[in-house]
């Protein structure tokens, strides 16, 4: 996995507002009407339901989509018992993944106590705040004490996630990977490294879906559990084998899995290769697992391997469970997560691996297609199915068993409300770079000696997004690597007026030439012109040695887009660029065209803008629903101006587009809200849906549109997204923010990654 520096550890934890998370408020607090309805006098109102019938609690307050993640730090990560503040940045970003993965809401609590007793009353204390508590990163064996406590005495979910989330997501791997090779499970021989709150969790869930308990053989770091042990607590005293082994080497003779959560490298190939025939391996240690993936497959070219990496088939992930069984179990107001969900939860994601693999998933990793086989017994994190999937069947099993609260009655509009929960914004970002990561291409820096770009490729090389081209003077930009303490290796700097070697300059200076001799270009301006970055850097471009440019970042966009146009050129099949803008706000993204490039746009630059758009947001696999705006709503304006040339468009692009989802002209606001517009003009051909694509009648209209959305910080903006060239280059906004400009090298490498190759 890319390397993760202390530096950028901390600014990103420190920056802007430090920390992770915050409390946004979810009502009206803009007038004092509003204020006396918060808080005194009308908040006394729901006080007085809540004290008449304790249930109207979850009608009235946020306490049943509000989960606790309590921890002590007794037991952080690889960091161990470190306390409850160096604990806190964890259980920040677990309230982060349950937010953009689940939309749960989250506490973060840090205990000051190390007493289980003592725990337990706090816990007990608070939760009548809580909807649900997650426990996390307390040591073993007090979790055990401490979780069994907690729900025989609460009724609400209690759920420690070291324990059961590893477990779940581990054993619907191995109940895929049992079904991949043949075998059974009441018949297999398993052995477990590690011997803590995972272990024991993992080996228990293990059992309750049929392994022989007698098959399981466990060892920690003193050798096996067997019968010659007298230092053994209590639970790994149910672990202990009758069979007359020591060391873990003995037990793995024979063994048909091996499920490793202990510290990297304890493993041999001879390990390996003493297993029964079709081994499932899988070994989670982080970040080096107890073998590597390399090494356990050369070993054995039979074997089903997993690991806790991203880097390598077969990610064990606990994100692939406690958003969603949180979800699910708060959703039906349940009094506990039992076995029965647990086990639901399980089988959920071992069926989700077998099911069709959606392109949009397949398109997020970089493959053309994903099978169920060896290198994919589990779903991926950022498969769109799994609140859905396991919420769900975490809901079912909750009811079947009598510990759910408030039933499901329609299980359609549930998965519609699962669906609109998340929208897909969060993860669209995540996925772009995934996608990138999956096939990196040679991207070009004009702007190579300033610091924001140097940082932002600092990041793209770490994440392994691109490979970096940086132009500029090199003595300038060593310097502010060295004085910025950035670390960017052997990056790759090219010094367009010293550097470059006369062959390689007029081999540029001819192809330049080539395009323009007979647009009034000499070949002298074509020599001269390869002086200038923009230049430079799309002529690498188009001649194969860089696969995308971006520039813009100090520069005005016209002088920066023209070098581009005159050296790549504008595709075939459309002869005509646009820009387009990715807002990413908490209702979805909404794309915005055109913000850049065509001043006052007729008809057909309209309808031209509008394809391009369409298919840029299908590159993003959503399907767009596109309003072409302006101030008036479907003729009611009889003038001239811009409501009658966007009107003709329409009018072409259902004609000759017929299967597009576009109307218009229409106002913004009816454009967003599609059941005011179908309410008004039921005859409009986007139905009720929001509008998520906008054309602007105009480049003032766009470009002040997406301007005023970023600074108010109503949405963050992904773009200026160049359409229509025939390869990549893109230009950033002036001034962006290193944010921005790694989020336009993934849709570059992205962009890239389409062009075929000549």
């Amino acid at each position: 996995m890319p390397r993760i520096s202390r530096l950028d550890a901390l600014k990103y934890h420190e920056k802007n507002r430090p920390g992770k998370i915050e409390v946004v408020p979810t009502k009206p607090h803009n007038t004092q009407y509003d204020l006396s309805l918060a808080y005194t006098p009308g908040v006394a109102q729901p006080c007085i339901e809540i004290e008449k019938e304790p249930d109207n609690v979850y009608k009235y307050t946020a306490k049943g989509n509000l989960v606790a993640v309590i921890s002590n730090g007794t037991a952080v990560l690889g960091l161990g018992d470190i306390g409850p503040e160096a604990g806190n940045p964890v259980m920040e970003g677990k309230g982060l993944l349950f937010k953009i993965f689940a939309d749960v809401d989250v506490f973060d609590i840090e205990v000051n106590e190390k007493k289980p007793q003592k725990f337990i009353e706090v816990v007990k204390a608070i939760s009548p705040t809580f909807g649900g508590i997650n426990l996390e990163d307390i040591k073993a064996p007090e979790c055990f004490e401490i979780e069994a406590a907690l729900k025989k005495e609460l009724k609400i979910p209690v759920f420690h996630d070291d324990q059961h989330g590893t477990a779940i997501i581990s054993a619907a791997g191995l109940l895929n990977a049992l079904e991949l090779n043949g075998k059974s499970i009441e018949d297999i021989k398993v052995v477990i490294c590690g011997a803590g709150a995972a272990a024991i969790s993992c080996t228990r869930l293990y059992v309750s879906l049929g392994v022989n308990s007698e098959n399981v053989v466990m060892c920690d770091s003193k050798g096996v559990l067997n019968e010659g042990r007298t230092d053994l607590n209590p639970y790994k005293q149910e672990f202990v084998t009758k069979r007359k082994v020591n060391t873990l080497e003995e037990a793995m003779k024979g063994a048909d899995v091996f499920l490793g959560l202990s510290v990297g490298g304890l493993v041999s190939k001879k390990m390996i290769k003493s297993m029964a025939k079709d081994p499932i391996v899988f070994a989670m240690a982080n970040p080096n697992p107890e073998i590597s993936f390399e090494n356990a497959t050369a070993a054995r070219s039979d074997v089903i391997m997993a690991t806790g990496r991203s880097d390598y088939p077969n990610q064990i992930n606990n994100v692939l469970g406690f958003p969603f069984i949180f979800r699910g179990a708060l959703d039906v107001r349940a009094t506990q997560i039992n076995e029965e969900m647990k086990i639901a939860a399980t089988k959920a994601l071992a069926g989700l691996a077998k099911e069709y693999v959606p392109e949009i998933v397949a398109r997020a990793y970089n493959k053309q297609n994903i099978v169920f086989g060896r290198d994919y017994i589990i779903p991926k994190p950022l498969d769109p199915r799994l609140i859905i999937t396991v919420s769900t069947a975490v809901a079912k099993a909750a009811m079947d068993t009598g510990v759910a609260q408030n039933p499901i009655k329609n299980w359609t509009a549930y998965k519609q409300e699962l669906s609109n929960r998340m929208g897909i914004s969060g993860k669209l970002v995540m996925s772009i770079r995934n996608k990138a990561r999956q096939n990196p291409k040679r991207v070009v820096f004009a702007e190579g000696n300033d610091f924001k770009i140097l940082k932002a490729v600092q990041y793209v090389t770490r994440e392994k997004i691109a490979h970096p081209i940086l132009l500029g003077n090199e003595e300038k930009i060593r310097m502010l690597i060295k004085e910025n303490q950035l670390e960017l290796g052997n990056v790759e700097i090219i010094d367009i007026f010293r550097t470059v070697t006369e062959d390689k300059r007029h081999k540029l200076a001819k192809t330049l030439y080539e395009k323009r001799k007979r647009k009034g270009m000499t070949y002298d301006e074509a020599l001269e012109n390869t002086y200038n970055r923009d230049y430079f850097g799309a002529l690498m471009v188009e001649t194969g040695e860089a696969d995308a440019f971006i520039s813009g970042f100090s520069r005005k966009y016209a002088d920066t887009i023209r070098p581009a146009l005159q050296v790549i050129g504008v595709k075939e099949d459309c002869n005509h660029i646009a820009g387009m803008y990715m807002m990413i706000t908490k209702q979805g993204p909404i794309f915005l065209a055109d913000t850049t490039v065509n001043m006052n746009p007729s008809s057909q630059t309209l309808v031209d803008t509008t394809l391009l758009t369409a298919r840029e947001v299908k590159r993003f696999n959503i399907e767009p629903k596109i309003a072409l705006l302006s101030y008036s709503n479907f003729g009611a304006f009889k003038g001239l101006g811009s409501p009658v040339r966007v009107k003709e468009a329409v009018q072409i692009l259902h004609e000759k587009h017929p299967d597009l989802m576009v109307d218009g002209e229409m106002q913004a606001n009816y454009a967003l809200n599609g059941k005011l517009r179908y309410k008004r003009y039921p005859f409009n051909k986007l139905g009720d849906h929001d509008a998520n694509t906008l054309i602007f009648p105009n480049l003032s209209s766009g470009n002040i549109t997406y301007k005023v959305l970023q600074s108010i910080g109503t949405a963050e903006a992904i773009g200026p997204i160049l359409m229509g060239m025939k390869k990549p280059i893109h230009i950033l906004q002036r001034d962006s923010s290193v944010r921005e400009i790694i989020n336009m090298v993934a849709i570059a490498v992205v962009d890239a990654q389409s062009v075929p190759e000549e």
